[in-house]
């Protein structure tokens, strides 16, 4: 396992270059690596929304970058944004989280544009709130989770193992002619 801090450039260089030589190539790339946050609207500081977007951001772009350098045709590339980039949050992440995977959707169109041409799909996953350790917090505060539970068709929140079978799928050449769209996996959250 190489691990590295996905806001430091440099760092994110250096770990692509070691998976390189370790690899040679790269067939699949998901950009997993994000974090939450719940601060008020009106008590979000500068350096928290820097925060975020610095790690959800710009970690997904610059392990998109580093990995379609690795990549031939044929290869695929998931990014992992929210139902919060599409809503515009309302769950439990604020501004500075929801605007960060709204930046997310974006900027994998982007990608899917300038790779498409090189054979690389390039897709994303937008999932509802899902039983993790990192809305662990705010599904803890009173009425939140049976809220968020009820904003689903199925009256749960939803299970890891879910958001990883679709991202595999995304990945896998089953879904050869997915490109540039955005999978919503959240229970029903956005038609409501």
């Amino acid at each position: 396992m190489i691990a590295c801090d996905v806001a430091d450039e440099d760092a994110v260089i250096r770990a692509f270059a070691e998976a390189k030589g370790i690899l040679g190539g790269l067939d699949a790339l998901a950009t997993c690596a994000g974090i939450f946050e719940t601060t008020p609207f009106f008590e979000i500081t500068a350096e928290i929304y820097r925060k975020i977007h610095d790690v959800n951001v710009i970690g997904t772009f610059l392990c998109l970058r580093e990995g379609a350098k690795m990549m031939a045709a044929g290869a695929r590339i998931c990014t992992v944004a929210s139902v919060a980039g599409l809503r515009g949050g309302g769950l439990s992440g604020t501004a500075a989280y929801a605007s960060s995977k709204g930046a997310i959707l974006a900027l994998t169109k982007n990608a899917a544009r300038v790779l498409g041409p090189k054979g690389i799909t390039v897709n994303t996953i937008a999932p509802g709130v899902i039983e993790t350790p990192f809305v662990a917090g705010p599904l803890a505060e009173g009425g939140t989770r049976q809220r968020l539970e009820g904003l689903t068709s199925f009256n749960r929140l939803g299970r890891p193992e879910e958001i990883a079978e679709a991202i595999a799928w995304l990945l896998s050449p089953q879904a050869s002619y997915v490109h540039g769209a955005t999978l919503v996996a959240d229970g029903g959250m956005v038609m409501y």
